[in-house]
């Protein structure tokens, strides 16, 4: 009889938001696993060895494999990534801010994983999606999440639209995000496009010491002095009732 193989888990480590507070965003049980891990799949080098240095001062870097997987992945070679858990060895998924999988890469190799029936554990973490959806007052229970939006100007406009006629038709929270870069032009746009009361939340840095979660209608946002949330990562929320 052929030996059934033994594989080793997935773990998807979320990472911070931004800033320095581990004890804030990152629970003990996670740091636990982490310190036994030695192979990752990580979207940014730099970034994942900067989270695993802040939250195990003593973490092995120079020990551990990792491999890379964001946009310039070759689609092709991700079940390659998971050698190491075919061999029995446990491996870790990082993105490069909060939960992996959750606008972020690594869904195709978590499906992959499933697809092996490898066994895989979402570990608890920071989603600025869902933190800024908590605190927006909007419909946490019934939202859709767009990710980013077109870069074209009608296109932007029409898919703005779209969102506002559906919050109100379905009565559910509309959630965006955009190339922080953008996000001024992006509030522009949405302030210009939108009816005076419809509902909007702009949450930016959560978790860090300037988090800013604020909502109000278009109207009072135009009437009142607008933040400056350029290059501040951010969610937008909006909601016509």
């Amino acid at each position: 009889m052929t030996p059934i193989p033994t594989y080793g888990k997935l773990y998807l480590f979320p990472t911070l938001l931004g800033g320095e507070d581990i004890e804030r965003c990152i629970p003990l049980y996670n740091l636990k696993i982490i310190e036994n891990i030695r192979f990752f799949v990580v979207e940014e080098l730099r970034t994942a060895r900067r989270f695993l240095r802040k939250a195990i001062p003593t973490f092995p870097i120079d020990e551990c494999d990792f491999q890379l997987l964001n946009e310039h992945t070759n689609i092709d070679t991700i079940s390659d990534l998971l050698n190491p858990i075919y061999q029995g060895k446990d491996m870790g998924l990082l993105s490069e801010a909060g939960l992996p999988c959750v606008a972020d890469p690594g869904n195709e190799l978590v499906m992959i994983a499933q697809q092996k029936n490898i066994k895989i554990v979402p570990l608890v973490g920071p989603s600025s999606i869902l933190m800024a959806l908590m605190a927006s007052g909007l419909s946490g229970q019934n939202f859709v999440f767009h990710g980013y939006l077109p870069t074209d100007k009608q296109a932007l406009i029409s898919k703005i639209q779209s969102m506002e006629i559906n919050s109100q038709k379905h009565r559910q929270a509309q959630l965006c995000i955009e190339t922080p870069y953008r996000n001024n032009q992006l509030i522009d746009v949405i302030l210009k496009t939108c009816q005076p009361t419809t509902l909007l939340c702009i949450a930016a840095n959560i978790t860090l010491s300037t988090e800013y979660i604020t909502t109000k209608t278009v109207a009072e946002w135009k009437s009142s002095p607008l933040p400056n949330f350029h290059k501040q990562p951010a969610i937008f929320i909006l909601q016509k009732k």
